[in-house]
């Protein structure tokens, strides 16, 4: 409760009290005058309770838009986070790759050059082939 709706809740009870001893009185001025500060009372007390309204819509806001940058920050971390970890695991699974093509291909050279014959006519073979397939047909 704020200082307007306190001040017109006395406002409008002020108002009702000279009005009532207008009535008493017979006196029509104390009458109209209480009826002023009566509207008067009830309108100050609906705008406090307004610019109470307002300010716990703000501060809902505030609070919204708060918990917003904070999940957004999570969010952020969250996608670091994973992004480092499939980083991490691509590198470690092409070191491995890398790493066992270069033992395959040692073996490959290690029987080749223990059968250096039969190498020598694999690779004549397949030039040939490849020659045959791409000669020009004239």
């Amino acid at each position: 409760m704020n200082r307007d709706q306190i001040e017109g809740g006395f406002r409008n009870l002020k108002g009702r009290g000279r009005t009532v001893v207008g009535a008493v009185a017979g006196r029509a001025r104390p009458q109209v005058e209480g009826a002023y500060e009566q509207v008067a009372g009830v309108a100050q007390a609906a705008y406090g309770r307004t610019r109470e309204r307002a300010e716990d819509i703000y501060e809902d806001g505030y609070r919204i838009a708060d918990e917003a940058v904070s999940r957004g920050r999570h969010l952020r971390d969250e996608a670091t986070r994973r992004g480092r970890h499939l980083h991490d695991e691509a590198h470690a699974r092409g070191r491995h790759l890398r790493d066992e093509a270069n033992r395959r291909g040692r073996a490959l050279a290690v029987r080749a050059e223990e059968n250096r014959g039969s190498t020598l006519a694999l690779v004549a073979a397949a030039a040939f082939g490849l020659g045959w397939i791409l000669r020009s047909r004239r």
